[in-house]
C-alpha cells in the first residue's frame, strides 16, 4: 500500500522561512518523479514545484528563488524548503509521486499540510 505523509506546515511570519517534508512508502521512491502542490481556499490546486527520478528540478514562476525541492532517496522523503514566505502563499500543501509501471502512470497523494503566512 502506498502511503505519502507530509508534515512541516504551521503558522509563520511573512518573510519567514518553513521545510514541509513528505515521507513515502510502498513505492521504490527513487524511480519515480516528486511534486509539490498546493491549494488555496477558493482556488484550484497549482504545481509548486517538482524533483524528477534523476534530480532535476522545475518551479512555478511564483516561488522561483524562494523556495527549494529536494529529494533523500535513502529516507524515501521530498522536501520543500520556503523561505521568504508571502501571505500569498497560504495554502493546503500536497506531495505527489507519480510512478511508472509498464501498464501506465499511477500518481499518489498525500493528505496534505496547512501553512499559514501572516502579514
Amino acid at each position: 500500500q502506498v502511503e505519502l505523509v507530509e508534515s512541516g506546515g504551521g503558522l509563520v511570519q511573512a518573510g519567514g522561512s518553513l521545510r514541509l517534508s513528505c515521507a513515502s512508502s510502498g513505492t521504490i521512491f527513487s524511480d519515480n518523479d516528486m511534486d509539490w502542490y498546493r491549494q488555496a481556499p477558493g482556488k484550484e490546486r497549482e504545481l509548486v514545484a517538482s524533483i524528477s527520478a534523476v534530480g532535476s528540478t522545475t518551479y512555478a514562476d511564483s516561488v522561483k528563488g524562494r523556495f527549494t525541492i529536494s529529494r533523500d532517496n535513502a529516507k524515501n522523503t521530498v522536501y520543500l524548503q520556503m523561505s521568504s514566505l508571502k501571505p500569498e502563499d497560504t495554502a493546503v500543501y500536497y506531495c505527489s509521486e507519480r510512478e511508472y509501471t509498464p501498464v501506465g502512470e499511477y500518481e499518489y497523494w498525500g493528505q496534505g499540510t496547512q501553512v499559514t503566512v501572516s502579514s
